[in-house]
């Protein structure tokens, strides 16, 4: 269970804080740039930390179910299902991201729509901040939910 946990945590590290960097400091410096550069420089960091959020959900999910397996049916605390449940939407969220709104500002970037590509980024942008606030809320849920119990 110890390695089970290391994992799990490194991938909520890696996906919660890489969102809280991109959404918390990222994007406000990125006014300071064109709107054209700033877009070009989205799309290049959001390919590179996609990349990362698809071992992140790998991890979360793989090494989650893993602990709950450990744990045995009807040993499973509330605060676990809710992490779990929550966790599962994240992931839902991520994949609409990556699959739709994050496809059109690839495409659009290439195609130097930057119109397109801004109502993309936009979309991200609300949808990124929507799975920080649900990561936040499982980090919470997940160290002091054991109080609860």
């Amino acid at each position: 269970m110890l390695i089970a946990t290391f994992l799990h945590l490194l991938g909520a590290t890696i996906w919660v804080g890489g969102m809280f960097f991109a959404h918390m400091a990222l994007r406000p410096a990125l006014t300071e740039l064109q709107p054209e550069q700033r877009l070009r420089l989205m799309a290049a960091v959001l390919t590179r930390f996609f990349t990362w959020v698809w071992v992140a959900v790998a991890l979360v999910l793989g090494s989650g179910l893993h602990m709950m397996f450990k744990m045995g049916a009807g040993h499973v605390p509330p605060y676990v299902h809710a992490m779990a449940g929550i966790g599962v939407l994240m992931m839902l969220i991520f994949a609409h991201v990556f699959f739709a709104p994050f496809a059109r500002l690839r495409r659009a970037s290439a195609q130097q729509d930057w119109d397109r590509a801004a109502r993309a980024l936009l979309q991200i942008r609300t949808l990124v901040g929507l799975n920080l606030a649900l990561g936040l809320v499982t980090l919470a849920i997940g160290a002091l939910g054991p109080l609860m119990a």
